[in-house]
């Protein structure tokens, strides 16, 4: 299997490589009003795409389209790629963009869009995500609870620290790194729906994910990290999202604390990625204008690389190893389908059920 470079996933994903041509408008036109929208119970929403949507090397979306037959185009002209529909499950795939502002503005988007009706969907947001060697393993797939923003932040220079200082990255409003008190919060940490999520693992915690060679051979060298070579498996764990694409010990260190902080010792940093807060705000104002329901919304992080390199490796070395290609993609990709897809079967077969109660 050809390996996927970063390179390649920034390029496909930040300049729509790949986009295939236009199918015929849905009933009703983008941005107008719609009698009869159409009716979503998920909408599965992915970061990016490398190629092609279908028949190629997959990213986040394409396992989803070609598995869940989300065969029906939509044109989506107002955001970043169009959407895919399989009216059959009444289940809808988007793909935002990378980053915080284009899956913010990619699901206000839809959630504005008078064409769907998205008044009881669940969204599972399905994506690679780094992740902590402290915690899991490449492979594994982690339900969130709660969600951390990484840039709302104060920084000066490492060069400048105060020698008091622990970072010199500290939160906004705050006294700086060594102040313990989180400040009023300003879109820095989001709480999503625990019962639901509690549910989901519940549902999925048992299913045995599969190894994989380069797996074993990439987990072996974190000595010290029982959780971090432990073949893939699935687990709760709280997500931290940041524009920038961050990698070393130290940094993973602030990352656990950062995540620690903000949400009061609740929560554990487990996997990094960079759209979840950017997402989830949408979500919130969008659920207050009635469009959407924020307590149907679960996140599912699968491991595609370590946040830090294994003992005796430095972190320069490691992040630009890594940039040729990720150990975990291709686990990460089929365990997100694996996993989320369990959740997605039992809500769309038993929608009597859920499409009246959130499930807890």
């Amino acid at each position: 299997m050809r390996l996927l470079t970063r390179a390649t996933l920034f390029a496909a994903a930040l300049f729509g490589l790949g986009a295939p041509a236009l199918a015929a408008p849905a009933d009703c036109q983008p941005g107008g009003a719609c009698a009869h929208p159409l009716p979503v119970k998920v909408v599965i929403v992915t970061m990016f795409e490398i190629g092609k949507d279908s028949g190629d090397m997959p990213g986040e979306f394409q396992i989803w389209k070609e598995r869940r037959h989300l065969d029906t185009r939509i044109p989506f002209p107002q955001s970043y790629h169009d959407l895919y529909y399989n009216p059959e499950t009444q289940t809808l795939g988007m793909v935002t963009g990378m980053g915080s502002i284009r899956s913010a503005t990619a699901t206000l988007a839809l959630g504005l869009d008078q064409r769907f009706d998205l008044s009881r969907a669940y969204w599972l947001v399905a994506g690679i995500a780094g992740v902590d060697p402290a915690k899991a393993s490449i492979g594994s797939a982690a339900w969130a609870h709660y969600l951390v923003d990484g840039d709302l932040a104060h920084e000066i220079d490492a060069r400048e620290i105060p020698k008091d200082w622990t970072s010199g990255y500290f939160a906004l409003h705050s006294k700086g790194p060594n102040d313990t008190s989180p400040p009023v919060g300003q879109g820095e940490v989001f709480e999503i729906n625990a019962g639901l999520r509690d549910w989901a693992f519940a549902l999925t915690k048992d299913i045995a994910l599969p190894d994989e060679a380069g797996l074993k051979a990439a987990r072996a060298r974190f000595t010290g990290y029982p959780a971090g070579q432990r073949p893939p498996f699935v687990l709760k764990g709280d997500n931290l999202a940041a524009m920038t694409f961050w990698h070393g010990k130290l940094l993973t260190g602030w990352a656990e604390d950062w995540v620690t902080y903000w949400t009061h010792g609740q929560g554990e940093f487990v996997t990094s990625a960079m759209e979840e807060t950017g997402t989830y705000q949408s979500i919130t104002y969008l659920d207050t204008i009635g469009r959407v329901d924020k307590r149907r919304f679960m996140v599912l992080r699968a491991g595609s690389n370590y946040t830090m390199p294994p003992p005796g490796v430095d972190a320069a070395t490691y992040l630009l190893r890594e940039n040729e290609g990720y150990a975990g993609m291709h686990a990460a990709l089929e365990n997100l389908y694996t996993v989320g897809s369990k959740v997605v079967d039992e809500l769309t077969a038993h929608w009597d059920r859920y499409g009246k109660t959130v499930p807890e």
